[in-house]
């Protein structure tokens, strides 16, 4: 298995349980909080809640490197740093459950080839769909860009709020994590790491 079949392919097993099942599941919860699932406000939220599941973690049943397939070379020779910043994606973490709230900024430099930038967003909006470590989304992102684009360098930076810590816990909220990867001649040239972040500076004050 390569680097990208590992990225892509989730086993989420063979036994998923039914929507009925699932139904049930969130029943057993709303019980454990306290609640009466059975009361005229909460007859309905097995059903929302499950629903809301198949957009929350959508990102299971999509493959980012199918995303990329798709390329343009008619650029007249452009071979310099192309940057998408501020990218707002929702996650969840896979400790607790609790949403992760952030923005992606990714960058690369292509060889030949560049990719519509609509895709660099539905690839950082896919692994968001999925419970989630920032380190491994992080990863997983610039990975995936690396491998399907075959660029001189892709850069990877997450901003999130995590509402495990903002919410419960130590009760922090407005804490900001931030997580970065740099491949190939991102990771090679302190230069080219500085020209990224400060696109991503320049961005950030002008929002």
């Amino acid at each position: 298995m390569n680097v990208i079949e590992k990225l892509v392919n989730v086993d989420t097993g063979s036994d998923r349980p039914s929507r009925a099942e699932a139904e049930a599941a969130v029943r057993t919860l709303l019980r454990f909080a306290g609640e009466d699932p059975t009361r005229e406000g909460l007859l309905d939220t097995p059903k929302r809640v499950t629903k809301a599941y198949g957009d929350w973690f959508r990102g299971y049943g999509e493959d980012p490197a199918e995303m990329l397939q798709r390329t343009f070379s008619e650029v007249e020779g452009y071979d310099e740093m192309i940057v998408l910043s501020g990218i707002r994606f929702e996650s969840f973490c896979e400790h607790h459950m609790a949403p992760i709230i952030g923005v992606a900024h990714v960058g690369y430099i292509p060889t030949d080839r560049v990719v519509g930038i609509s895709k660099l967003a539905r690839v950082v909006d896919t692994f968001a769909k999925r419970l989630q470590v920032q380190e491994k989304m992080n990863a997983q992102i610039a990975n995936t860009l690396f491998e399907v684009l075959r660029p001189r360098g892709v850069a990877v930076m997450l901003e999130g709020e995590h509402h495990c810590m903002s919410t419960r816990g130590v009760h922090k909220p407005g804490v900001n994590m931030l997580t970065r990867k740099m491949l190939g001649v991102f990771k090679e040239d302190p230069l080219l790491r500085k020209e990224f972040m400060d696109n991503v500076a320049r961005s950030n004050s002008a929002s």
